[in-house]
């Protein structure tokens, strides 16, 4: 037998039990209620894939490949028909209110067929968790009212993260690195607001959005304390855009250069800043480490879905083609060595979907789905009439009080156990599903021969679209060292990650 006592010793051990059991505990606690909510979201991306992405994908690569700078503006208006800006936003912002980790189902189903597409609906939700991410509810409740405008009136209105800069890429998301790199995008503080001076690259659906969440820095010399993220519109005077980035793939989403010069933002437009950090009991930047892992916790779940998409995309591909193709005088699906290979794509998908899936459970126990995920929020939202939330519940997020509590509840509330159990989670899912995605995409190639350099077989633009999953969202390189220390290393004081050796 064991004591209580000894349970608890032997728990603490690494592996750290709560690390490695989010889905067993998130079983319970999870509203039954997602399951369905999962399943027609899956047939509705299935239902989008038949109608709109598979006639578009190749066609619309092709564009892109003939006009770098040509912007998919009728695909936009079609994901807004059908609904996808607002669908995981809450009934409270006036959105839908399906619930947030179906989304990462929708992503790999619309993954599976074009990345490019999915990243041009998907992306969208990274400025949704950013904006969520600063727990400023005056701000989460007017910017995506806005969205639910565009759907209404078939305006559509978009939003994208401003965040990586030409001399600090990856190095911004992390506040260990980013006094390294080169952070250029300033806000100076003048009367009514900000002036924001600098550039921000690789913008992901910069051109086609409406607003644009920039991260930038009240104090260049000291970036890790002075984050501060602020609300500008498209037509904003001393906001321009630039290029448009010629890349490999996902061609269908614009990456786009945004300019700013003495581009003015008023106080009322201000998400948080590190005043609003200094309040916090973390202090401002430990508070900027923990809203950029609330946002990347949940982001980088959905670039493993993605992974796990291209995965599938790349295995569905060989698959069929293996069931149509002869070698030998018998089809190429019967012979051993195609069954092996097909085993073996079969397990990569599998693995990146457990990832993703596991990571999302991190992030409902723990992270930013936590409180929404509670079984009584959960069916209050899904059941109180929309008319009721939006007359008596939406105008109390204006508040002071609402702001601060909802900083109380998601920054002083959250533990530091938890966000690195979630960040920890998000880049294992990040990595392993997009390495996943990519090995399998080579593995269909050579399945494949020559038949698999056709454009219009698929393989070869699942490849290229795969390879960029690799990078953004922090690259690869970065998230295994993020991994060691949020699971790995905050358990032994004498490890030491991002210095310089």
């Amino acid at each position: 037998m064991i004591t209580r006592k000894e349970i608890k010793r032997y728990l603490a051990q690494e592996p750290a039990f709560d690390d490695i059991t989010c889905s067993l505990k998130a079983t319970a606690k999870q509203p039954a209620g997602i399951v369905r909510e999962t399943r027609k979201v899956v047939a509705l991306a299935k239902k989008f894939n038949e109608e709109v992405v598979k006639p578009h994908a190749l066609s619309m690569d092709r564009t892109m490949q003939a006009d770098p700078d040509y912007l998919p503006w009728d695909l936009v208006k079609k994901a807004n028909e059908w609904g996808f800006f607002t669908m995981w936003i809450p009934k409270l912002f006036g959105g839908h209110g399906y619930s947030i980790p179906t989304l990462a189902y929708f992503m790999e189903e619309t993954g599976s067929v074009c990345l490019g597409l999915s990243n041009l609906i998907c992306v969208h939700y990274l400025a949704i968790s950013t904006i969520f991410g600063s727990w400023n509810p005056r701000m989460i409740n007017r910017l995506c009212r806005l969205v639910a405008d565009g759907e209404r009136t078939g305006r559509p209105c978009l939003i994208s993260t401003a965040i990586t800069e030409p001399g600090a890429g990856t190095d911004v998301e992390e506040v260990e690195l980013v006094e390294r790199g080169k952070v250029a995008c300033h806000a100076e503080k003048v009367e009514g607001g900000y002036k924001i001076n600098g550039s921000k690259v690789f913008i992901s659906s910069g051109h086609v959005s409406t607003w644009h969440m920039v991260i930038c820095y009240t104090d260049l010399k000291n970036p890790s304390s002075s984050m501060i993220i602020l609300a500008v519109k498209t037509g904003t005077p001393g906001f321009r855009f630039g290029r448009v980035e010629h890349k490999m793939g996902v061609k269908i989403c614009p990456a786009s250069e945004l300019i700013f010069e003495d581009c003015f933002v008023p106080d009322d437009l201000v998400l948080c800043g590190p005043e609003d950090g200094a309040r916090t009991k973390r202090g401002a930047r430990n508070t900027n480490a923990q809203i950029l892992d609330y946002v990347l916790s949940s982001s980088r779940a959905g670039v493993g879905a993605w992974g796990a998409g291209a995965a599938r995309g790349a295995y569905e591909t060989a698959l069929d083609f293996a069931l149509n193709t002869e070698v030998n005088g018998k089809l190429l699906v019967n012979h051993e060595w195609a069954q092996a290979m097909l085993a073996e794509m079969y397990k990569n998908l599998s693995l990146a979907r457990l990832a993703y899936t596991e990571s999302n459970y991190a992030n409902g126990l723990y992270g930013m789905f936590k409180t929404i995920q509670l079984k009584p929020v959960y069916y209050y939202l899904t059941f109180m009439p929309k008319a009721i939330l939006d007359r008596f519940a939406a105008p109390l997020m204006n508040l002071v009080q609402a702001t601060w509590l909802f900083r109380k509840i998601h920054l002083d509330g959250q533990t530091d156990e938890e966000f690195h159990r979630t960040a920890g989670w998000g880049s294992l899912a990040k990595f392993s599903g997009t390495d996943l995605g990519v090995r399998n995409c080579h593995m269909a190639l050579e399945m494949m021969g020559q038949a698999g350099l056709r454009h219009d077989n698929r393989a070869e633009k699942m490849l290229r679209d795969s390879k960029l999953l690799q990078i953004y969202e922090g690259t690869n390189q970065l998230n295994r060292l993020n991994m060691f220390k949020c699971l790995v290393g905050r358990n032994h004081p004498r490890t030491r990650v991002f210095e310089m050796e």
